[in-house]
């Protein structure tokens, strides 16, 4: 359910033979990327040509990593059909033992291998047949190739992952003893991780270097005073989007959080039940939510799946977090987003969402067991706990207005609702705990929001309070704020 710019090579070898030379150009640019996430214990789980993406440099990127640790998976095969299977891939790509659930980095082997078939015989790999006795792939008589790429295609797809290249690193070497090796690629390779539906792994150095910004963070006491003010500091990525517009993107370090309310938490409601342990990888978060300046630089940008208005909010001001977008809109925008710059932006799980809220904390809010108006932009009618009701502004406020939590992240409490990559379901039986997003099993017409909004009261603004909308509606409350990937060398 997640959508990304793809300069696709899906068709590119379908019914045409590519020649022998662009046949291991294409197989050394592959492996030269798959090498840095095998180094890092990260499976694919899913290459094939449509997942590979050229930057204008030349430059290969993998985009759409699989899923991790799913017990039942869609499956989906070169016509498009699906079927329920506990591997994760796509038929003709996939070997065998992921298939039955048990992929290692030799299973990325054999799907690299398969496109360079593929390459060279114009066929796609499900109409190529296999041999009855040893049930190894037949494809030699269909193209043009040398014994010596032969050989090193047959070994990458053999039927058994123990005779295969073990990772990507041993696959290369035996591609760089065909020929000499192409034009040495920029000092730092690029690697860009989708997981739209997974938590991202560390798998890339930002080519811009993150700068430490320093805040202040407040706690309150159960009638919302504040009690104790502390210095923080955080790591900031600072993404050009247009000619005077930014992105900034915090740096959240990984951790264990415990996920949902607990009983006694006041007003929580089952749906954030049971409390579950939940381990969180390094990414990089929005520091604020989108702002409508933002938004209308990414909506100028082309199309990729929806149109989108670049002027939706009803409350204007360039500084305002962008509202009115329904979850596709908010897809779309990353989509946009991830072509312009290169970096597989998307939405973040809601795992993820609420461990950069809490920021360590394990309270209602970031800020302790109640918040007021002074703090939160929510309905100030209402009050929390025993805090004091406040001011109703009844619209958004400037991103930023408010105290931040210690990751360095604003308005993670109220203003707007925001989008995640989840879809919903009513409790967390079942739930991922390695922060991915969830994205079966449950119902995929209600996507989740969090944070509550300027229009809701105190309550529906809590760390762990959950909400679900259709992904295609577009309320004055609804907007969303972006995650990618983070890669550092302190990572």
């Amino acid at each position: 359910m997640h959508y990304l710019v793809i300069l696709s090579m899906r068709k590119s070898y379908i019914g045409k033979k590519s020649s022998e030379s662009h046949t291991i150009k294409l197989l050394h640019d592959i492996l030269e990327v798959l090498a840095i996430v095998h180094q890092q214990n990260v499976i694919h789980r899913d290459l094939k040509p449509a997942n590979l993406m050229r930057r204008q440099d030349g430059k290969i990127i993998l985009i759409d990593f699989g899923a991790v640790k799913e017990i039942s998976t869609m499956v989906v095969n070169a016509q498009g059909q699906s079927s329920f299977t506990v591997g994760i891939g796509t038929s003709g790509y996939m070997p065998s033992e992921q298939a039955k659930g048990k992929p290692k980095l030799c299973s990325d082997i054999y799907a690299v291998g398969m496109i360079g078939i593929q390459a060279l015989t114009g066929q796609p790999p499900h109409t190529l047949p296999e041999d009855p006795q040893t049930g190894e792939i037949i494809w030699r008589n269909q193209a043009q190739v040398s014994n010596n790429l032969a050989n090193v295609l047959d070994k990458m797809v053999r039927d058994h992952f123990s005779q295969r290249y073990q990772n990507a690193e041993q696959a290369l070497q035996a591609i760089l003893s065909l020929s000499p090796p192409p034009t040495p690629p920029p000092p730092t390779p690029t690697v860009y991780q989708s997981l739209g539906n997974k938590s991202p792994q560390p798998v890339k150095v930002l080519s811009n270097p993150l700068k430490t910004v320093h805040f202040e963070t407040v706690t309150v006491n159960s009638k919302g005073q504040i009690i104790k003010r502390s210095q923080s500091q955080a790591q900031v990525f600072t993404e050009t989007i247009a000619n005077g517009v930014t992105l900034e993107m915090v740096s959240i370090p990984k951790g264990n959080f415990k996920m949902g309310a607990p009983a006694s938490e006041a007003e929580s409601d089952d749906n954030e039940r049971p409390q579950h342990q939940v381990t969180i990888k390094p990414f990089l978060m929005g520091k604020y939510p989108i702002t409508q300046a933002q938004w209308a630089a990414v909506a100028n940008l082309p199309k990729i799946q929806y149109d989108l208005n670049p002027d939706p909010s009803r409350f204007k001001g360039k500084n305002l977090p962008v509202e009115k977008v329904s979850w596709n809109d908010a897809v779309e925008f990353c989509a946009r987003l991830s072509q312009k710059t290169g970096r597989s932006y998307r939405l973040p799980s809601e795992a993820e969402w609420e461990y950069a809220c809490r920021a360590g904390t394990t309270t209602p809010f970031h800020f302790g067991d109640t918040v007021t108006p002074d703090l939160v932009n929510y309905d100030g009618n209402s009050s929390y706990g025993s805090a004091p009701k406040g001011i109703y502004r009844e619209k958004t406020t400037v991103v930023g207005s408010f105290p931040p939590n210690s990751f360095g992240l604003y308005d993670m409490h109220g203003n707007v609702w925001e989008w995640c990559q989840d879809i919903s379901h009513f409790y967390y039986q079942g739930a991922p705990t390695d922060g991915s997003a969830w994205e079966s099993g449950g119902d995929s017409n209600y996507p989740v929001l969090r944070g509550g909004s300027w229009y809701e009261s105190a309550v529906y603004c809590r760390s762990a309070y959950r909400n679900f909308n259709s992904p295609d509606g577009k309320w004055r409350r609804r907007g969303f704020r972006v995650a990618v990937a983070s890669v550092s060398s302190s990572s």
